[in-house]
């Protein structure tokens, strides 16, 4: 494809992610963006539940405590799902949320006091106000927790624990906490009888769809231990979730996990099969990178682990574990690096050039341009698939913490994981996974369709539903990247890879605002046009060799078995 004609289709494809996926298209979403309000600093998060904290639950807390408080971002990601796939959003935001919000910033502090191991307190991200707390019993009562989550216990023994309050007593001790949080008697109606566990108030007229507000407290030792309040989620909508999500289990496990595994193994033999035709230093630099990098990510969502108060040594062994299964990724990425290069090369084709190759530099450098300019067009398409989906299968999508930036150690580092997918992704499902597949099948098209489905399984497990909407969408996307890798080599579609994902990250950490977020965003984007830069200064004319005709790249057809003639000057 012509520059001019490849540069006219990435301005469109921009246009078009722009015009559908950055402007509002519904009333939700610009409802969302006119009441968007600024969401506050921790700092300020800290300060309102230490007030809270000693006011209300008349805990004294040190200053070093406060300090050392956990903040981590949560989400009723049941609540988000059940109102966005309702069409119930745009009410719930202009009327409740700001008294029953469904996302929050959690303080917790560990062992306030010796009969206390954790109290965490719920913050709006927002207004600052306090919506919820809870008081986690210390560890020499922390069987009782366990038995509970084993349901081991009976109504009895968690009466007791309530402390056979009656329930007249019950809502006596809920009294100085529901006026703390705003609630009147008179507008709530008690859901709880004699004997039942807990208490539990429905609020009066506050209703929406098949969702009711609800207030409900726990008690522990005679004494309120918790307090939240939220809407409910009708169960209808939470069986759905359940069996979608048992669908992208086996989706994920068994079409993506046990596959990708697969390719591992036969990465490793195909590398020592053809080694005549690659060299084994290839792979190792962006294999190390994957490495680190991917590490570096697992680090910096420290706080989603520590945020249910995991033990320290709980919290090394899942650290080391998780290292060990990076450590097997990477070495995936190694041999898949490897292995592809060399089959590629048997059949005389060059789809991944040297270092001081012929117009090396150069080829670095018009692969970096290639693949800005297609990351525009993959957006475009990815917002053409997503309005598609939205409209015929009613695709849907909710919220989800543990890939917050909010909940990362510090967020600034949330876009080099495009590095991490960029090189592992293609490394595996294109260079290696395309040949591979073809020797089976003997259709480049076959292959690069059954590789791009292994990889788009891998994403079911994303909070978007129905989950066949992601495999439905990446499909398209990955036989985009599959066109761009077989016609512009590998550079490129890493190249293209890295900037469609940056631009997506970089986005996420501009919208949390300020002007440390917006310029690392922008760096973030930029980034692979300095290392391509980078890469030709340390790679400029005057180092090239020479490369024999018979090593010259050739482009492979996409939809065609037979070899095609070289590759047309430029595109080395």
């Amino acid at each position: 494809m012509k520059t001019k004609n490849l540069w006219l289709l990435a301005a469109l494809g921009f246009i078009v992610f722009i015009a559908v996926q950055l402007f509002p298209s519904t009333d939700s979403e610009s409802l969302q963006l006119q009441q968007a309000d600024e969401v506050i600093s921790k700092t300020k998060v800290a300060a309102s539940a230490a007030e809270f904290a000693g006011s209300v639950l008349n805990l004294n807390l040190s200053e070093p405590m406060k300090d050392k408080a956990l903040i981590t971002y949560e989400t009723r990601s049941d609540l988000f799902g059940y109102l966005t796939k309702a069409d119930l959003l745009a009410p719930y935001l202009k009327t409740y949320e700001k008294q029953f919000p469904y996302d929050v910033f959690r303080v917790r502090y560990n062992d306030p006091t010796e009969a206390l191991s954790a109290v965490t307190v719920d913050v709006h991200m927002t207004t600052g106000q306090v919506v919820g707390f809870e008081e986690i019993a210390s560890s020499s009562n922390a069987n009782k927790q366990m038995m509970l989550d084993l349901g081991s216990e009976t109504t009895d023994s968690m009466k007791a624990w309530e402390g056979d309050l009656t329930l007249a007593e019950k809502e006596q001790l809920a009294l100085p906490f529901l006026n703390a949080f705003g609630f009147k008697a008179g507008d709530l109606e008690l859901a709880s009888g004699e004997g039942d566990i807990g208490l539990q108030y429905l609020i009066k007229g506050f209703a929406l769809g098949d969702s009711q507000a609800q207030i409900k407290l726990s008690y522990e030792y005679g004494a309120v231990s918790s307090m939240e309040s939220y809407f409910t989620v009708p169960q209808a909508h939470t069986d759905y979730v359940v069996g979608q999500t048992k669908i992208a289990n086996w989706l994920t496990y068994a079409g993506y996990a046990l596959l990708t595994f697969v390719l591992a193994i036969l990465a490793i033999v195909y590398s020592a099969m053809t080694r005549a035709h690659t060299s084994f230093k290839r792979g190792i630099f962006l294999a190390a990178v994957y490495f680190v990098l991917s590490t570096l990510g697992t680090i910096n969502m420290m706080p989603v682990f520590q945020k249910d108060g995991l033990e320290s040594g709980v919290l090394i062994f899942g650290f080391f574990f998780q290292g060990l299964v990076t450590l097997f990724l990477a070495a995936s990425v190694y041999f898949s690096l490897v292995g592809g290069d060399g089959l590629w090369r048997k059949n005389g084709i060059n789809l991944w050039p040297r270092s001081r190759e012929e117009g090396y530099g150069r080829y670095v450098l018009t692969s970096m341009a290639d693949g800005y300019a297609w990351a525009l067009i993959l957006l475009g398409a990815q917002s053409v698939v997503f309005f598609i989906l939205e409209r015929t299968i009613h695709t849907w999508s909710t919220t989800d913490a543990t890939q917050s930036p909010y909940n990362m150690v510090y967020p600034l580092l949330l876009p080099l994981l495009a590095w991490v997918a960029g090189i592992g992704e293609e490394a595996v499902y294109r260079l290696f996974g395309i040949p591979m597949l073809k020797k089976m099948f003997r259709s480049t098209f076959i292959a690069s369709l059954l590789s791009t489905l292994i990889w788009a399984f891998g994403h079911t497990l994303y909070p978007i539903y129905p989950v066949i909407s992601r495999p439905i969408e990446l499909t398209f996307i990955g036989l985009l990247f599959s066109f761009v890798f077989l016609r512009y080599g590998f550079a490129a579609v890493v190249f293209s890879h890295v900037v469609f994902d940056s631009i997506l990250m970089s986005l996420s950490l501009m919208f949390m605002g300020g002007a440390l977020n917006i310029s690392a965003g922008i760096f973030y984007i930029a980034l692979p046009a300095i290392v391509a830069y980078v890469i030709y200064l340390f790679n400029p004319p005057s180092k090239e060799r020479k490369t024999p005709p018979q090593q010259q790249q050739k482009e492979e057809p996409f939809f065609t078995t037979p070899l095609a003639d070289p590759r047309p000057e430029g595109h080395l």
